[in-house]
Parts: C-alpha cells; sequence; structure tokens
C-alpha cells in the first residue's frame, strides 16, 4: 500500500513538472531565480570590490565600464553592494517563508485533527496574533533585540506563519472527511501516522505554492522596514537601505534609486510567477 502511494505521488510530481514546464511565465520565473540565486552567491565573490569599501573622490559616479551600476555618495560599488543585498534579500525571504511553513502546516494540521474546543481555541489564539499591528511589534523588537536580520526575521514570522496555518486546516479538513483518510481511522492508525503519510503529502501543492508567493512578500517587507531605518544596520548592504539612500539623489543621481528598485521588482514579480505556476501545476482539477 506504502508503495502504490508512493508512486501515485510520483506520477503527480511528475505531471505537476510537466505542466510547470508548459508555462513560460513560470519558467521564466524560475530562469531569473536561478541567474539571481547564482550571481548573488558568486559574484561577491569574483569582483575586487566591497560593499563598505569607501572611495570619496569616486563618489556618485555614473554607470560605466568599471563600476557597472555607479557609485553611491561614499563611492562605494553599487554592482558589489547590489549583489550583497541580494544575498540579504533572498535570505531573509526564504529563510521567513520556511519558518512560516513549519510552523503554520504544523498548527493548523494539529488543529484540524484535533477539532472540537482544541480546535476552537487554537485559530482564535492564530487570530490574536494576525490582529496585532504589524508594525509596531517590528517596532519593539528592535528596541528589545537590536537591528538586525535576525530581529526581522522574527519580527515576520511572529504571524507570518498565521495564513499558512489557516489554508493548511482548511485542506485538512477537507482531507480528513476522504474515503481514504477515514479508512485509515478505521484500521487504527495513529494521528502521526495519517498526518505524515495521508495529509501533508496530500497538501504538498498547497504548501510549495502558499510558500513560494510568500517569499517575495517577506522580500519587500524587508525592504520596507530597512527602507524606513528599521532594518538592517550599515554598512550592511540591502536593497532597502540603498533605495531610501538613494532617494533624495533621484534627480541628479538616478541611478542610485534605480538599480535597487529595479532588482527588488525583478525578485518580487519573477517569485510571483513561479508561485502562479506552481498553483496551476499542483491542482489536480486543471490535469
Amino acid at each position: 500500500m506504502n508503495y502504490r502511494n508512493h508512486i501515485i505521488q510520483e506520477g503527480f510530481l511528475k505531471d505537476s513538472w510537466k505542466r510547470l514546464q508548459q508555462n513560460p511565465f513560470a519558467m521564466a520565473g524560475l530562469y531569473v531565480l536561478s541567474i539571481l540565486i547564482f550571481c548573488s552567491i558568486f559574484l561577491p565573490m569574483l569582483t575586487s570590490a566591497t560593499y563598505y569599501e569607501t572611495h570619496l573622490s569616486l563618489k556618485n559616479t555614473p554607470p560605466n565600464s568599471i563600476h557597472l551600476f555607479g557609485t553611491d555618495d561614499l563611492g562605494r560599488s553599487m554592482f558589489a553592494r547590489i549583489w550583497w543585498g541580494a544575498r540579504i534579500s533572498l535570505f531573509v525571504g526564504i529563510t521567513a517563508a520556511l519558518i512560516d511553513m513549519c510552523i503554520g502546516v504544523a498548527y493548523g494540521t494539529y488543529a484540524a485533527l484535533s477539532g472540537g474546543k482544541i480546535e476552537e481555541t487554537m485559530m482564535r489564539i492564530a487570530d490574536i496574533f494576525y490582529s496585532l499591528p504589524y508594525l509596531l511589534v517590528v517596532i519593539l523588537l528592535t528596541v528589545v533585540l537590536g537591528q538586525g536580520i535576525f530581529t526581522i526575521i522574527i519580527a515576520m514570522t511572529l504571524t507570518g506563519w498565521i495564513n499558512m496555518a489557516r489554508i493548511t486546516r482548511a485542506e485538512t479538513l477537507r482531507l480528513k472527511e476522504l474515503d481514504f483518510v477515514l479508512a485509515a481511522l478505521s484500521l487504527g492508525a495513529s494521528k502521526k501516522r495519517i498526518l505524515l503519510k495521508h495529509i501533508i503529502p496530500n497538501c504538498f501543492g498547497t504548501i510549495i505554492t502558499t510558500m513560494t508567493l510568500t517569499i517575495p512578500s517577506a522580500i519587500f517587507t524587508e525592504s520596507f522596514l530597512s527602507f524606513l531605518g528599521l532594518g538592517v544596520r550599515a554598512p550592511i548592504a540591502s536593497w532597502g537601505m540603498m533605495a531610501s539612500d538613494g532617494l533624495g539623489s533621484l534627480v541628479y543621481y538616478p541611478h542610485r534609486l534605480f538599480f535597487p528598485a529595479t532588482f527588488i521588482c525583478i525578485t518580487m514579480l519573477a517569485f510571483n510567477l513561479l508561485g502562479n505556476g506552481l498553483r496551476d501545476a499542483f491542482d489536480p482539477r486543471l490535469r
């Protein structure tokens, strides 16, 4: 029985991958993200400039053959800072999404399988967390923990898991009424076995799609917080911090705002295109 389920699940994944390949927008998003991740890992190692090295004699240099993206008001290479900022944004976005997934899936599935007053209490607790003013939470955590990457991640995941929990709860409520789950229950299968062998594998598409669509939101949140001065500390490069620094010089040195804003938009668009493609690929109604 387990072998048969494995074969069915493997066939579903292969079929989903084929349908994803037939979506040109989703594949374009996947290729763009692959290039961004590759460049963020290796380009900072290959360039001689660093994100913190200042050269005041070269400040506000427009893009040229030596400084491809120009320099900022301290003469720092925008090219190096963009790719270091990509590391920060992608790390924060992916890490926050993974934590949201782990907490949300565990919370939502447990609540749905428990049912009754336990489920009602757990979901009311989730509603309380969801009602917390996000920006106020960030400010309080910044005061208590100080500015930094991990403060941003904690602030994001404090309420970010709730959407994943609601989605997986709804999927679990639907699945636990199906025949194969009822048959497993009648045979005496434990909740843990039902969760790991039946519920989560059949929620896989929904979970992955939701997580993929969570990443661009987390990237934008990190950029927004850094733009407000609540993100990473200088001289660490962040797209949001670079956009904030470049806003005041938009008229005279537009390259300082253009490049970080462009990379934020491209990254968010690529993740959204991939997420929408995954949603369609994993939808069994489109098979």
